[in-house]
């Protein structure tokens, strides 16, 4: 009796165990990744053939009634077979004429037998093997970068949960397959979904929704990317401002500018006052409050976004307390809507100018030069003993003009890797060259100014310039993301982020880091106070001193 006791008990611990229960955010996990690798890969659902996203919302349906991992694959193999056969590509090969970049490429969970049973991980890797290679339905490739198209999302109405379960499946799946910078995340990539499925099962209103959408976009780790969200912006941060100028420094705002109103009603702020709390909150409170849902490279790529929020609310006013000479002052300040405040003007800066009367220093402000303004802005500067090109903005496409006055040779910059279309996810490597062989160069010092600001086509500037001989960066780390745009919309909101890998020559990573500057100058509260700008200062003395 004992013994037939034992029997019966490893019967059903067998039978319990095949079962091997699934939870809901396995099965929709399973799911996000099987519909996100067949819209790229499948022969025919690849080429548009199948309503791809109305197929999606019915196995979400189907899903409902599954239990078990055998029930699963048994859903997961009628699906596959429904798509109809993949015949052998004979043109699948990559090319040996490329040199490719696989850090961001990874289809492992094809092989997790936790999920997968080995028929449907076979059929998996043969549609892997025998991809399709046509031009694709779902996005396409204009000059270097891809964008999406065929591919519309459903309105930033909160509509169902099925609905919101899609729009977290496309925009996952565009950055699995093609955000260069997927493997540098903070929270890897695969943990992402895991975590953000719980959460749009529980949204139940239209600002949730937005708020869950920023929150997956945040995710990316990207300064280029976004999420433009009108409700977040009203509800979030509000529609109210106090009608102050200021800057950062230090892990605190000083006033710079007291901008008047439509009520010609008197501020109790006043510039040179020094903010260190805002409604109760220190100010890098203020920047973890909003970090949740702007996305930035770095920790200062993350101020430089937030800190234009910091005195905004819904509320008639802010309680701020600030250092005022010498003494901490607790004051409650009025905030306007923004088309009661009244900005001055501002005064045009000039493209470029001598700093000395003796015209040694030239300054290039980068941000307003045109490329049709280079020719002459050389051609009184050239015989100065250094320029300096002020990148802390963002510089007007002059980068390869720049370099043929500038640079005594042809060298490589940059390398940028490029998504592989025919094998969604897989990136390539291109080595870019600029300048050329030069003998009329520019034969004095290049000084570089940069910060936080400096992003993207003003970091590849900044590349550019250190290839000359007497190159000095100087300043703070630069923003940490390059590599173009890709623009599109995810529930209807307009979203991006950055569409190539870009890298130092040896495939040192900028993303994130940004450049370092050779010289290291960060604003302080007393320069700012003192109306100085000590960066240019910094270059100054490095002129004069050598150091």
């Amino acid at each position: 009796m004992r013994a037939f006791s034992i029997v019966v008990l490893l019967f059903i611990s067998i039978n319990i165990f095949s079962a091997q229960t699934i939870s809901e955010v396995q099965k929709l996990e399973s799911l996000c990744r099987i519909w996100g690798f067949l819209k790229y890969y499948h022969p025919h659902v690849a080429n548009g053939t199948f309503n791809w996203d109305q197929q999606l919302l019915q196995k979400i349906d189907e899903l409902d009634g599954i239990q078990d991992k055998s029930q699963l694959n048994i859903l997961y193999t009628q699906w596959l077979d429904s798509l109809g056969a993949v015949e052998k590509c004979n043109s699948c090969k990559l090319t040996n004429t490329k040199v490719y970049f696989r850090k961001n490429f990874n289809l492992d969970w094809i092989k997790d037998n936790n999920i997968f049973i080995e028929s449907i991980t076979n059929k998996l890797q043969f549609i892997e093997e025998n991809r399709y290679v046509g031009t694709p339905y779902y996005f396409g490739k204009g000059g270097r970068k891809i964008f999406f198209r065929n591919d519309d999302s459903t309105g930033s109405k909160f509509i169902s949960k099925k609905i919101a379960l899609l729009e977290l499946f496309r925009y996952w799946n565009f950055v699995e397959y093609f955000f260069p910078y997927k493997y540098e995340t903070n929270q890897k990539w695969d943990d992402v979904l895991t975590e953000m499925i719980p959460k749009f099962l529980v949204i139940d209103n239209d600002v949730n929704y937005h708020l869950t959408l920023a929150e997956l976009v945040t995710k990316t780790d990207d300064s280029h990317a976004f999420l433009f969200s009108p409700l977040i912006s009203i509800n979030q941060y509000g529609r109210r401002r106090i009608p102050v100028e200021y800057s950062y420094a230090e892990g605190k705002l000083i006033v710079t500018k007291i901008n008047s109103n439509q009520y010609n009603e008197e501020s109790v702020l006043k510039p040179g006052d020094i903010i260190y709390d805002i409604n109760g909150k220190t100010i890098s409170q203020m920047v973890n409050s909003f970090s949740k849902y702007i996305p930035a490279s770095n920790t200062w790529g993350k101020i430089k976004k937030v800190k234009n929020l910091f005195l905004f609310s819904n509320s008639d006013s802010i309680e701020v307390k600030v250092e005022r000479e010498g003494q901490n002052i607790a004051l409650k300040a009025k905030t306007y809507l923004l088309k009661d405040i009244v900005y001055e003007k501002k005064i045009a800066s000039r493209k470029w100018q001598f700093y000395d009367e003796e015209k040694k220093i030239g300054i290039v402000n980068m941000g307003i030069i045109e490329r049709e303004d280079l020719d002459e802005m050389y051609q009184n500067l050239k015989t100065t003993e250094s320029i300096i090109f002020d990148l802390r903005n963002y510089p007007k496409q002059t980068i390869r003009p720049l370099s043929l006055l500038i640079l005594p040779k042809t060298s490589i910059y940059y390398e940028f890797t490029f998504p592989e279309t025919t094998y969604p996810g897989l990136f390539y490597i291109r080595k870019n060259s600029i300048g050329r062989n030069n003998d009329q160069y520019y034969k004095g010092n290049v000084v570089v100014l940069v910060d936080e600001n400096t992003q993207s086509q003003a970091e590849t500037t900044t590349m550019m310039f250190k290839q000359h001989p007497k190159a000095k960066i100087i300043g703070s780390h630069t923003s940490g993301a390059n590599g173009d745009v890709i623009r599109f919309k995810i529930a209807g909101l307009e979203t991006s982020f950055s569409g190539l890998g870009a890298y130092y020559p040896d495939q040192r990573e900028t993303q994130r880091i940004g450049i370092i500057p050779d010289i290291i100058v960060r604003p302080t509260l007393k320069g700012i106070k003192a109306g100085k700008d000590e960066v240019l200062e910094r270059a100054l003395e490095y002129l004069k001193t050598g150091r």
